[in-house]
């Protein structure tokens, strides 16, 4: 899920008639439910990894995903959406690089995804 937002991310402006304002709002729309899969999805492997024997290095995984995701929706996608309502809304805010660290984030996600599930394995 996570590297398939990323590759619609950008996309979606360059389909015929998606000004910057209706793609920030499907974007929010997007990553909204993408997060609250995520927090369904980390919540019941944390449920999972209570019940049953587990690799020390897959649970401080499962805690690097969980901390990454909660800066995410708690610090750095309010930033984004209060940016995004005002660009929706006409204006120009100034400049920021939130959506870049956002971005860096999601690399790491994946990265640790990655390497959580080969332990796992």
């Amino acid at each position: 899920m996570v590297v398939a937002i990323s590759i619609e991310a950008p996309l979606k402006f360059r389909a015929p008639g998606i000004t910057l304002p209706l793609g920030l709002g499907i974007g929010r729309l997007v990553f909204r439910a993408l997060n609250a899969s995520e927090i369904v999805l980390a919540a019941a492997t944390a449920v999972t990894f209570a019940l049953a024997p587990r690799p020390r290095t897959a649970t401080i995984m499962l805690v690097a995903l969980a901390v990454t995701l909660a800066v995410q929706v708690a610090v750095i996608r309010p930033r984004l959406e209060a940016r995004a309502a005002v660009i929706i809304a006409g204006g120009t805010p100034p400049k920021s690089s939130t959506h870049l660290v956002y971005i860096a984030l999601e690399g790491v996600k994946v990265l640790v995804l990655v390497a959580f599930a080969v332990i796992l394995l």
